[in-house]
Parts: structure tokens; sequence; C-alpha cells
């Protein structure tokens, strides 16, 4: 339960961050690449074993991890999308209901088992999730503007649903270190790629500022792939009542930071939500 918290708090600290990059002007994109690329050389500084990378691409993951580098930027943008046409709940919640495509996934595959009370506390996560988001004046959806939150959705389920598939089948878990670097360099080169076809139109060059909310990023990014890895080794917790709880805890933690840090605003609905996602990690992790 150390690492799924751990996992909780990394993540949540993401959204604080984010927070932080508007208030400070912080170029989203460039910060985006740097932080990849600091969450790789954490990954590879971790690492106990001698790196020769030459061997990296004969690993069994290998592959794996470049189909998710390429995914975390696609999603990136995605959501960026999203929160500017749909607005940050709808992207929220596109994100974060995502937790049924693994879990899903999970009792599928891997014949895992849920009783009566622990399908419970998942429906009630789902509806935690949706609580916890909305705001008091959410916007109208256009039909048009439907496809992004669909996209946003499937790609995260996608994501966390391959992290799992990959820790099951094909990486030790001596190698979690090397793992999620490769995944966080296979980010950070698609994503300096974008910005080199970009930059053909507009230039653009990192300043000190976003410099510095990358690398913070970077190393709060690595720390809660690598713990959720672990969790999900956890023997009396299974993949779904790990990212139930991780993707639950994150909106509670994250909206509770929120109001401490920036005075946010909760309403009724939203401590509903909270209320609701306590209820439903107490039914998932103890039955």
């Amino acid at each position: 339960m150390l690492d799924l918290g751990l996992s909780v708090l990394f993540s949540s600290l993401i959204f604080v961050v984010f927070k932080l990059f508007d208030t400070y002007k912080v170029e989203t994109l460039n910060a985006i690449i740097i932080n990849y690329i600091v969450a790789s050389t954490v990954g590879m500084m971790l690492y106990e074993k001698n790196i020769v990378l030459l061997e990296i691409p004969t690993k069994p993951w290998f592959l794996g991890t470049l189909v998710l580098g390429i995914l975390f930027i696609l999603v990136f943008n995605l959501m960026a999308a999203t929160s500017q046409k749909s607005g940050v709940s709808v992207a929220s919640v596109a994100t974060k209901m995502s937790l049924v495509i693994p879990v899903i996934f999970g009792l599928l595959v891997y014949d895992e088992k849920l009783g009566v009370l622990k399908s419970i506390g998942i429906f009630l996560a789902l509806a935690a999730v949706y609580f916890a988001s909305v705001k008091e004046r959410d916007i109208l959806i256009k039909k048009n503007f439907l496809i992004l939150p669909v996209l946003v959705f499937i790609g995260s389920g996608i994501i966390d649903t391959s992290i799992k598939y990959l820790e099951e089948t094909l990486v030790p878990k001596e190698e979690f270190p090397l793992f999620s670097a490769v995944v966080f360099g296979s980010a950070a080169i698609t994503g300096i790629i974008f910005i080199g076809i970009k930059s053909f139109k507009t230039r653009s060059t990192p300043n000190v500022t976003t410099a510095i909310g990358g690398i913070g990023l970077g190393i709060l990014n690595y720390f809660s792939i690598y713990y959720l890895l672990r969790a999900l080794q956890h023997e009396y917790l299974n993949s779904a009542s790990v990212f139930t709880i991780n993707n639950v805890a994150i909106v509670m933690f994250s909206t509770l930071l929120g109001v401490i840090l920036f005075k946010e605003r909760i309403s009724i609905k939203n401590w509903m939500g909270i209320t609701l996602a306590v209820i439903s990690i107490f039914l998932v992790a103890f039955f």
C-alpha cells in the first residue's frame, strides 16, 4: 500500500505543477519534453545494473515502450485540446474514468475475480470521479467536440492497460527503473520530433522557468509510474483494485490540494464525490 500511496502522491503533485505552469507562464509543450528527458535520466540513474544501450532494443518489452512513448505524447495533446475546447472538468473525467478499460482487461485476460463489494466499489469510483471533477457551471459539449474526450478516454485506458500487460508478462521487477526510463525516453524523442516539425513554422526556445518546471515535472512523473508498477505487483491487490484506488485517490487528493494551495472552491457535488471516493477505496482495498 505504501507504493500505491506514493504513486498517488507524486501523480497528484503533477497537477499542482501544471497549475503553477499557468501562474508562472511556463511554455507547457517545451516543459513536457524536458520532463520526459529528466524522467528518463532519473530511471537510468536508479537502475542498479550496468546499462548497455545496444542491449535495450533486444529486451522483450522494448517495442512496447516505443508505443507507450508515442501514446504519452498523443494523449497529452488530446487532453490539452479537450481542456481548451470542452473544459478542464470534461478532460479530467474522461481521463480518470478510463480506469474502466484496464479493470475490464484484467477481468477478461487474467481471470481476476471481483466480489460483490469490490464491484460496488468500482461503480462508486466512477461516480466519485465524475462528482469530484464536475464544476457548477460546466459548459455544454457540442457534438463535434465529443470526439476529443472519447479519444482521451480510450487513449488513457490503453496506456494503463499496456503498462499492466507489460508489467505482468514481460518486465522483471528489477528492470522497472530501466523500463520506465525507456518509456519516458521514447516519449521525449517523439516530442522532440514533434517540436522539430513545428519549428519550421514557429521557433521556440525554452527559458529558465520552463526548464525548471520541466525538471520538477520529470521527477514527479517518473516516480508516479515507478511506484504504480511496484503497486501492480502487490500480492493482495489485483489490477482492478490498484487502478481503482490509484485513479480515485488522485482525484480526491488533487482536489484537496487545490483547495489548500490555490483556494479553489469545492461545490456540494465535489464533496459528494470525495465522500464516494473514500467509500469506494475502502470497499476495493479491504474486501
